[in-house]
C-alpha cells in the first residue's frame, strides 16, 4: 500500500475541518528500524567533508518515515478507523548505525459535517 493511495484521512491537527469525530479507536503506532549501511556511510562521509545536504541520508529518512506512516495507517484500518489525527513522528538511535522511526496518532472514525 502506498500512502498516496490511502483512503484514510491523516492530519497533525486534533480535528479535521468539515468532519465530526464519532468514535475514537485509540492510539496507533507504526515503527521501522533502519541501518545506515557501510556504502551510504562512506558516501555521506565524503559529502560531509565538502558541506551541503547529505542526499543519502535524506533519502533514507524519507523512506523510513513513509514506511512508519504506512504501518500506522494499516493499524488504524485494522481497528476500523477512517482517519488518524494528531499524527507525530519520533526517532531514536538504537545502536551506532541503527535508527528507529515511529509514526503515531489517534485512530478515529469521522463523518462529514453537515
Amino acid at each position: 500500500m502506498s500512502f498516496r493511495e490511502s483512503d484514510i484521512l491523516i492530519t497533525t491537527a486534533q480535528e479535521l475541518p468539515g468532519y465530526k469525530i464519532v468514535e475514537v479507536k485509540g492510539v496507533v503506532i507504526g515503527i521501522t528500524v533502519r541501518s545506515r549501511g557501510l556504502g551510504g556511510n562512506i558516501a555521506a562521509s565524503f559529502r560531509s567533508l565538502i558541506g551541503g545536504e547529505i542526499k543519502e541520508y535524506v533519502e533514507m529518512a524519507e523512506q523510513a518515515r513513509m514506511q512508519a506512516l504506512e504501518r500506522m495507517i494499516e493499524r488504524a484500518k485494522a481497528l476500523g478507523a477512517n482517519a488518524v489525527i494528531s499524527v507525530r513522528f519520533d526517532s531514536n538511535e538504537l545502536a551506532q548505525n541503527m535508527d528507529e522511526i515511529i509514526a503515531y496518532g489517534t485512530a478515529v472514525v469521522v463523518t462529514k459535517s453537515i
